[in-house]
């Protein structure tokens, strides 16, 4: 019986341990046993979300997209998330962003119009002030560079740092882990040029409004993801981001069954 009981437990435990992906336990209380939280890459219309319009966002609030090209999947590949893309929104339906060619604005609805999935989430508390010291910085970077060296060395990092996120490590443990590889593996990446998610996180940390403590070069969209209010973050949050709505969500293919021969 013992043997069987292992048997089962090591089979429920071996999906974690090949996606060691962050959880958390949650202790006991008046109303739930002990409870492991897992984190959680769902995200779609029908499983909590909505469909929205662009009239329903804020300035400041961070989308984070997906898009059917190879460098896209390759990203949701390697960081086991179904988005690949961070852009800010400055309002009046304009966006800023770090792409290939280097920081740019652009038109909300051209992104909308071009990504297969657009989610958009926000920081609580923002203060007008903040968002105009906010808008201020993304509009001066305009033209600065992408930070290629930053995604490239920040690809071995995102599959390296899965050892820090075992299952059951405690928290602590985690993020010193992950710091410790973090400073080892990207250390020479460039903090005055750009990739998506780190130029987000500059933003609102020239603000004075950081998201998270941790370095920007650091951070992923999938990591920006996990911040959301309800899962379990990889990097630490000074607070969950709030989910508001889908702009734009095109399911993945369903491959259909073969047909009788």
């Amino acid at each position: 019986m013992a043997s069987l009981l292992r048997a089962a437990a090591l089979a429920a435990a071996l999906p974690l341990l090949l996606s060691a992906c962050a959880t958390r336990i949650e202790m006991p209380s008046e109303t739930s046993g002990l409870r492991l939280r897992v984190q959680s890459s769902v995200i779609a219309p029908g499983n909590g979300g909505e469909l929205i319009g662009a009239d329903v966002l804020a300035p400041g609030d961070i989308l984070l997209t997906s898009i059917a090209t190879v460098n896209s999947f390759g990203i949701r590949l390697g960081t086991f998330s179904p988005v690949s893309h961070a852009v800010l929104y400055l309002g009046d339906g304009q966006i800023a962003e770090a792409v290939g060619t280097g920081v740019r604005a652009r038109p909300l609805a051209e992104v909308v119009d071009e990504e297969q999935m657009v989610v958009a989430f926000r920081v609580p508390g923002l203060l007008t002030a903040d968002v105009e010291k906010m808008r201020e910085w993304a509009n001066s970077q305009v033209g600065t560079r992408y930070n290629t060296a930053g995604v490239l060395l920040n690809a071995p990092f995102v599959l390296n740092r899965r050892l820090c996120e075992l299952p059951l490590i405690p928290s602590a443990v985690s993020a010193y882990c992950i710091s410790g590889l973090a400073t080892v593996q990207l250390g020479a990446s460039r903090n005055d040029q750009f990739f998506c998610s780190q130029f987000v996180l500059e933003a609102y940390r020239q603000a004075g409004v950081p998201i998270t403590d941790a370095d920007p070069r650091w951070v992923s969209p999938a990591d920006l993801l996990h911040m959301r209010e309800g899962d379990v973050p990889s990097i630490a949050a000074t607070q969950p981001l709030r989910y508001v709505g889908h702009l734009k969500y095109n399911p993945p293919p369903v491959l259909a069954a073969d047909g009788p021969a």
